[in-house]
């Protein structure tokens, strides 16, 4: 890649921030409550949160991310994994986005300049041509400098009624050019004459032929003050209660310093936990910036973005980034397709097999299966409302769960007893706890325990084990340099995950 100076010469300074937001739900069984779409590897190993980073870090090794406090270790295990600095803005709930990047906003300016720029991208999309978007944001510089809102449309290439559309007008021009003569690098860029909220079909394909609109991306480039005063202007409720909520925003950089001691094969960055004031948010409306500003506001330019692009939004998207057999079939993992066409199957541990079958998604997972029609795509949030409905745990967790010290996987269950794979992370320990109602069994599969059962503390080897009664204070600790992997036997008369109490914590939960 081109050094980033060669696509953006002479730019003022700019703050991706990151939007990691949302639930993924029509990705269901793999997207799910705990674990969103932006989370899971769906492209190769790697996270469409990840390659997010790693798109923008020719930009800036220093990003604001924006996320849930449910998933504050995800988001922060991603950054030292892509080596970024920065902020993590942990919202107690999701607010839709005109209040996240108004959050975002308000805590940039008390370390940026009023002209420094903000590149607002949501942390679920698929940019494949890295070059080319980094390209593709240097045409809306000048624009945003000389104080336009800079929206980023996707050229369609079918009439899709999933995304809103943007509307183009006659090429923008430099209100504030200076009268040396002096052009603009304003190529591709366009005024936006409106807004098209998702259409139906019949609009969506007089749209597309018409040429003239394109699909929003929502990723916004702005200056710090212009968007501060079109929120201000146009969503002033919203503007007040962040800006009320960040005034009182705590701001922890205390566990950093675990995390380095907690993980000593990745190289840890500088990462702030930034927690704005809930209190102030209560009556916050929960609003998209579109409706809430970009819809009202008059200096708007939008530039158009050719390369290959998606949204991930559902399981036809996802099919559509892995490549077809003859068939017309994609499959990934051990799934297996016979007498089957445009079938797309998703099977990363257990064998499965589409025989005689056409027009399917069929996605695996340990605990739940999704058979669909591939017209039905777009339905599957609707079921998942239907299992939360029926309180099924499969709507919100996983059987196998991230915690910031490795993982667990519930792998058995029934009266009175639980079995769970746990992987934790070299270096890293579990909180000093106990547990009223069940006692647990240990047994090391591989590598060292250092273990804290009452008063003793003991190391165990592979194939060696303990037992902790219930009541007793315990804790588990990596003092290796592998992962240790180990079987824990759950017995008692509750086994909910609420039954801990947590005397001693490296990671701050209560």
């Amino acid at each position: 890649m081109r050094n980033i100076s060669s696509v953006l010469p002479t730019h003022p300074n700019i703050l991706p921030i990151v939007l990691c937001g949302g639930s993924g739900t029509r990705l269901w069984p793999l997207s799910r409550k705990s674990l969103p779409k932006q989370f899971v590897p769906l492209i190769g190993d790697k996270s469409l949160l990840t390659l997010t980073l790693e798109r923008l870090k020719p930009l800036s090794s220093h990003m604001l991310l924006v996320g849930s406090e449910d998933h504050r270790f995800l988001l922060k295990e991603a950054m030292n994994q892509t080596q970024i600095a920065g902020d993590l803005l942990l919202e107690d709930k999701g607010r839709n986005t005109a209040p996240a990047m108004a959050l975002a906003a308000l805590w940039a300016r008390k370390t940026l300049q009023p002209s420094d720029l903000l590149l607002f991208c949501p942390a679920d999309h698929h940019i494949s041509d890295t070059q080319a978007f980094l390209s593709t944001i240097a045409q809306g510089v000048d624009a945003a400098s000389k104080g336009s809102i800079v929206t980023f449309g996707i050229e369609p290439n079918h009439p899709s009624t999933a995304y809103g559309y943007v509307k183009k007008g006659k090429p923008w021009s430099n209100p504030n050019k200076e009268s040396n003569g002096n052009t603009s690098n304003t190529e591709g860029v366009f005024d936006v004459l409106g807004f098209v909220e998702k259409p139906k079909l019949e609009l969506a394909e007089k749209l597309v032929l018409g040429g003239e609109h394109v699909w929003n991306a929502g990723i916004f480039l702005m200056r710090v003050d212009t968007l501060l005063q079109a929120l201000d202007q146009h969503a002033k409720e919203i503007f007040l209660s962040c800006q009320a909520s960040i005034n009182k925003a705590t701001l922890d950089d205390q566990l950093d310093a675990n995390r380095g001691q907690a993980d000593s094969r990745s190289k840890a960055s500088s990462v702030r936990f930034v927690r704005p004031d809930s209190q102030a948010l209560l009556d916050c409306p929960s609003t998209s910036i579109d409706y809430a500003v970009m819809e009202h506001h008059a200096d708007m330019a939008v530039v158009f973005f050719k390369g290959q692009w998606s949204d991930v939004g559902s399981w036809n998207a996802v099919a559509n980034l892995t490549e077809k057999d003859s068939q017309g079939n994609q499959i990934v993992g051990k799934g297996l397709a016979d007498q089957t066409q445009n079938t797309y199957i998703l099977a990363p541990e257990r064998t499965v097999v589409a025989l005689g079958v056409e027009n399917l998604l069929i996605i695996d997972t340990p605990d739940a299966l999704l058979v669909a029609d591939r017209s039905k795509a777009e339905e599957v949030k609707g079921l998942v409302d239907q299992l939360k409905t029926q309180e099924n745990p499969t709507a919100l967790t996983h059987r196998k769960v991230a915690r910031p010290w490795g993982w667990y996987d519930s792998v058995d269950h029934g009266e009175r007893f639980q079995v769970k794979r746990i992987s934790v992370k070299a270096g890293a320990s579990l909180s000093l706890q106990k547990h009223q109602h069940r006692a647990e069994h240990w047994i090391v599969v591989k590598g060292t325990a250092e273990v804290t059962n009452g008063e003793r503390v003991f190391l165990l080897q592979e194939n060696e084990s303990t037992f902790i009664p219930a009541g007793a204070v315990h804790r588990l600790h990596n003092p290796g340099a592998v992962d240790l992997e180990m079987i824990e036997v759950q017995s008692g008369s509750y086994l909910g995950e609420d039954d801990i109490v947590r005397l001693e914590d490296s990671y701050g939960r209560g």
